[in-house]
Protein backbone atom coordinates (compact mmCIF):
# COMPACT_ATOMS: atom_id res chain seq x y z
CA UNK A 1 0.00 0.00 0.00
CA UNK A 2 1.21 3.51 -0.71
CA UNK A 3 0.51 4.78 2.80
CA UNK A 4 2.75 2.19 4.48
CA UNK A 5 -0.05 0.19 6.10
CA UNK A 6 0.16 -3.43 5.06
CA UNK A 7 -2.86 -5.67 5.65
CA UNK A 8 -0.98 -7.30 8.54
CA UNK A 9 -0.20 -3.95 10.15
CA UNK A 10 -3.81 -2.82 9.70
CA UNK A 11 -5.11 -6.03 11.32
CA UNK A 12 -2.65 -5.69 14.21
CA UNK A 13 -3.65 -2.08 14.80
CA UNK A 14 -7.36 -3.00 14.69
CA UNK A 15 -6.80 -5.73 17.26
CA UNK A 16 -4.93 -3.33 19.56
CA UNK A 17 -7.68 -0.73 19.29
CA UNK A 18 -10.31 -3.35 20.08
CA UNK A 19 -8.30 -4.23 23.19
CA UNK A 20 -7.76 -0.60 24.29
CA UNK A 21 -11.36 0.52 23.56
CA UNK A 22 -10.55 4.25 23.58
CA UNK A 23 -14.20 5.13 22.88
CA UNK A 24 -15.11 4.01 26.41
CA UNK A 25 -12.90 6.75 27.90
CA UNK A 26 -13.92 9.45 25.46
CA UNK A 27 -16.04 12.07 27.22
CA UNK A 28 -16.22 14.86 24.67
CA UNK A 29 -15.72 18.55 25.42
CA UNK A 30 -16.28 19.74 28.99
CA UNK A 31 -16.02 23.53 28.65
CA UNK A 32 -18.65 25.69 26.96
CA UNK A 33 -16.09 26.90 24.39
CA UNK A 34 -15.32 23.35 23.32
CA UNK A 35 -19.00 22.43 23.17
CA UNK A 36 -19.66 25.45 20.95
CA UNK A 37 -16.93 24.34 18.53
CA UNK A 38 -18.16 20.75 18.41
CA UNK A 39 -21.76 21.81 17.90
CA UNK A 40 -20.75 23.30 14.53
CA UNK A 41 -19.19 20.07 13.22
CA UNK A 42 -22.34 19.01 11.39
CA UNK A 43 -22.60 22.37 9.63
CA UNK A 44 -19.56 21.76 7.43
CA UNK A 45 -20.51 21.40 3.82
CA UNK A 46 -24.07 22.69 4.20
CA UNK A 47 -23.38 25.70 2.03
CA UNK A 48 -22.59 23.57 -1.02
CA UNK A 49 -26.04 21.97 -0.91
CA UNK A 50 -27.65 25.40 -0.67
CA UNK A 51 -25.62 26.74 -3.60
CA UNK A 52 -26.46 23.74 -5.76
CA UNK A 53 -30.12 24.13 -4.94
CA UNK A 54 -30.02 27.82 -5.84
CA UNK A 55 -28.20 27.08 -9.11
CA UNK A 56 -30.81 24.46 -9.99
CA UNK A 57 -33.62 26.94 -9.30
CA UNK A 58 -31.93 29.62 -11.40
CA UNK A 59 -31.51 27.23 -14.33
CA UNK A 60 -35.19 26.33 -14.16
CA UNK A 61 -36.12 30.00 -13.98
CA UNK A 62 -33.95 30.82 -17.01
CA UNK A 63 -35.47 27.95 -18.97
CA UNK A 64 -38.99 29.14 -18.15
CA UNK A 65 -38.06 32.72 -19.07
CA UNK A 66 -36.66 31.60 -22.44
CA UNK A 67 -39.80 29.58 -23.16
CA UNK A 68 -42.04 32.54 -22.41
CA UNK A 69 -39.97 35.00 -24.45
Amino acid sequence: MSNGWTPERRARQAAMIQRWKPWQRSTGPKRDEGKAVVSRNADQGGMRFLLRSMARDLREQQKTHRELA
